[in-house]
């Protein structure tokens, strides 16, 4: 898979956004070192600290399939005039999932007509996980 596949993965996420508080629908997409994607998207509610971002979603859905590392790449895509990137709270549930493999995935933060590219240990430095344990 591209990372054009990527980020149209991740557009099309973003259409089933549950997002009628903020209408800020976002739609992310992960790729595995196995070729595999798995998708989420925003679920707001109405107790707002209770809603879930695209990025926790999807990781959420990959680790209930067993994924545990191998993650390559994450494109994050929303509305608006700029490319939009994980919060703390996802870089840090990325983190967990990347560093499970070992990994430092490829950011793909989309806008309209742009796509920054950074790492995640660039978005996070020093982070907290699994291996802050041992």
């Amino acid at each position: 898979m591209t990372d054009d596949d990527l980020i149209a993965a991740a557009r099309e996420a973003a259409g089933s956004s549950y997002s009628p508080y903020s209408r800020f629908p976002v739609g992310a997409a992960l790729r595995f070192a196995d070729g595999s994607v798995v998708t989420g998207t925003n679920i707001e509610n109405a107790s707002y600290g209770l809603a879930l971002c695209a990025e926790t979603v999807a990781v959420s859905k990959a680790m209930a399939d067993g994924a545990r590392g191998g993650l390559e790449a994450v494109a994050v895509t929303g509305p608006g005039n700029t490319p939009i990137t994980p919060c703390g709270r996802c870089r840090q549930v990325l983190n967990e999932l990347a560093q499970l493999g070992g990994t430092d995935p490829e950011i793909l933060c989309v806008g309209p007509d742009e796509v920054r590219r950074t790492r995640l240990s660039a978005l996070l430095p020093d982070a907290f996980g699994p291996a802050s344990l041992d």
